[in-house]
């Protein structure tokens, strides 16, 4: 009966080393939180990886080779980018290795966007005719040849 139970073991542990990968030796690739926030809220963040969100919010990005950049944008507001650097730690044999980002977190500030001015045309306006009052007769506004002034400073000395 002994021989049974020992074959009957031997048979399902040899049968669980066939369905073994060796994918399972392999660690994950680490991941980096990385915390999107602006000024104001509620801008749409998208890093250069894929992965995004609206403000503020985390995401969590695969550990990237390279720095990487991160895109604000908000209506009525000008689109911003921001450089991010990835620094990673390869640990050792009692620490797993990390990965962090640095700004972390990523902080934008959103300006409004100007408006262009608009052009403003001053309308035509035609010349308006003199009245007839300043075209009255030369002869009836102005004082008689050889006649003067009177002088207005001579009532006050």
């Amino acid at each position: 009966m002994r021989r049974v139970i020992a074959i009957a073991l031997a048979g399902v542990s040899l049968g669980g080393c066939s369905s073994m990968s060796w994918d399972m030796f392999k660690s994950t690739p680490p991941t980096a939180q990385v915390r999107l926030e602006s000024n104001p809220p509620g801008a749409d963040a998208t890093t250069s990886l894929g992965p995004g969100c609206k403000t503020p919010c985390s995401v969590s990005v695969p550990a990237p080779e390279a720095p990487f950049a991160v895109a604000f944008a908000l209506p009525k507001y000008q689109p911003v980018s921001v450089p991010v650097n990835v620094i990673k730690d390869p640990g050792n044999f009692t620490t797993p290795a990390t990965v962090t980002t640095d700004p972390n977190p990523v902080f934008a500030e959103l300006q409004p966007a100007v408006p262009p001015k608009p052009v403003r045309k001053k309308p035509h306006r035609p010349k308006k005719p003199k009245p007839a009052a300043a075209a009255a007769p030369a002869d009836a506004a102005a004082p008689a040849a050889g006649t003067s002034f009177p002088d207005p400073n001579a009532a006050k000395r």
